[in-house]
């Protein structure tokens, strides 16, 4: 695994249940402000997801808290409606298909 990813899984790792972030922020908090596709990249990829059975909640990566700048939930491997359900079950209220209210 890149010293990136671990940087991404890091940061997405500490994204509170009820929260989301952009892709761009956690790129920029990764350091290296312009790669948010490279960061979608290292999620999709992700070994420690939600859905990997065996791993303590500390040890997972909740990439489902990841949303595009525009505030379109962006993709996910299970699906962008899988995706959805869990942000709507976390408390994130969506508007005409996108995230309501602020966001970083």
């Amino acid at each position: 695994m890149t010293s990136f990813a671990q940087k991404v899984y890091g940061i997405v790792r500490r994204i509170p249940k009820g929260r989301v972030m952009t892709y761009a922020r956690v790129a920029r908090l990764a350091g290296r402000p312009r790669a948010s596709r490279a960061v979608g990249n290292v999620l999709h990829r992700n070994p420690r997801s939600f859905f990997v059975r065996g791993l303590a909640p500390s040890e997972r990566v909740p990439c489902h808290r990841v949303v595009k700048s525009d505030g379109r939930p962006g993709g996910f491997a299970p699906g962008t409606g899988k995706k959805i359900a869990l942000l709507k079950k976390e408390g994130v209220l969506f508007r005409n298909g996108r995230i309501a209210g602020k966001f970083s």
